[in-house]
């Protein structure tokens, strides 16, 4: 009986012994097989990484002694992180190209000047933006940018920036008054009801398009912006002018076509500076104005000069509408004493 026992025992153990050598073995090919996997999959990747640096690398080109990367037309709705390695770039040239976002490792690039990524789908500005403290230009026009961050305002050397067309853009933080040498700035075909005090408050600004946009009403410190010479806000919601428009030294251009204006202050007569291009084309204006005809010769000046102001509701058309605007209002003023007379 003992003996029965003992060979049960014995099988009972070499069974149990050799199942678990099986199990070691098959651990040990899962084993295998994972690392000859996860080494296959980092070859691939390394692989890949290896042709997209390629396919990059054939994007720089140098141009007036920059470094610049440029796709166009091509199908990149990210950036690979593998673009890191060309940190000493420039400027980026990147349109068309279907990009849904600028990647966070955008605050490697410090030696960027030029970030252009207009005509995409990019719909925020990251944060890390704020670290290019030697960009000088941003420009994303077309896309589909909502929000613009505070953290902007740290790009302290920025001259140019372009938000054009991103249409649900409506307004701007603060913090970007602090952007003191920005001196082009172009808004145009956004959702802005009202020109931004970051905007006003910028000492630099020189050139601005508020262009088709909501604008109803313009600030009445609009002549803090002393260096503004271009102003650009056709196709607005603008029912009147603030006076103190007038005391814009620096404006030599004005456009303010297709608007809802009924009157022409009169204190800009005397903008003897506003003397380049005027625009009071397609607005609601109360008094009818009819330019005298010029004599042949100074119509084929005008020609040979390529423009016509008078044709553009320009500067001859503002000072005549002022002067019978300003002869209605005292008939009108007379004809009010004179039934006070009568009565």
């Amino acid at each position: 009986m003992v003996g029965v026992v003992a060979c049960g025992s014995v099988s009972s153990i070499k069974a149990l012994w050799e199942t678990r050598i099986k199990r070691g073995r098959e651990e040990e090919e899962k084993r295998r097989t994972s690392r000859t996997g996860t080494s296959s999959r980092l070859g691939v990747q390394v692989w890949e990484d290896r042709a997209v640096l390629a396919r990059l690398k054939e994007k720089l080109q140098t141009e007036d002694g920059r470094l610049v990367l440029r796709i166009e037309q091509e199908e990149w709705k990210s950036l690979p992180g593998a673009l890191v390695q060309f940190i000493q770039v420039q400027e980026w040239q990147i349109h068309r190209t279907g990009l849904l976002k600028i990647p966070h490792f955008i605050s490697s690039f410090q030696n960027l000047l030029v970030l252009d990524l207009s005509r995409n789908a990019v719909t925020e500005i990251p944060k890390q933006i704020g670290k290019l403290t030697r960009l000088r230009e941003l420009l994303l026009s077309y896309n589909r940018i909502r929000v613009v961050p505070e953290e902007l305002s740290g790009c302290e050397s920025l001259e140019r920036l372009e938000l054009a067309m991103n249409r649900d853009l409506h307004k701007l933080p603060d913090q970007l008054r602090n952007l003191k040498r920005l001196q082009h700035l172009d808004l145009s075909m956004n959702d802005f009801s009202s020109l931004p005090d970051c905007v006003v408050a910028m000492p630099g600004l020189e050139w601005l398009d508020m262009g088709g946009n909501r604008l109803q009403l313009l600030p009445d410190d609009i002549h803090r912006m002393e260096k503004l010479h271009t102003l650009w806000l056709q196709r607005n919601e603008l029912e009147k002018l603030p006076e103190n428009i007038s005391r814009m030294a620096s404006l030599d251009t004005l456009v303010l076509s297709s608007n809802k204006l009924r009157d022409i202050p009169s204190l800009m007569e005397d903008m003897t500076n506003l003397s380049r291009f005027v625009n009071f084309r397609d607005n609601p204006l109360t008094v009818e104005v009819s330019l005298p005809a010029r004599r042949k010769a100074e119509d084929e000046e005008d020609e040979e000069d390529g423009e016509d102001d008078r044709e553009m509701f320009g500067r001859d058309f503002m000072h005549l509408y002022i002067q019978e605007a300003r002869k209605r209002s005292y008939a009108v003023l007379n004809m009010h004493c004179v039934n006070q007379i009568d009565e």
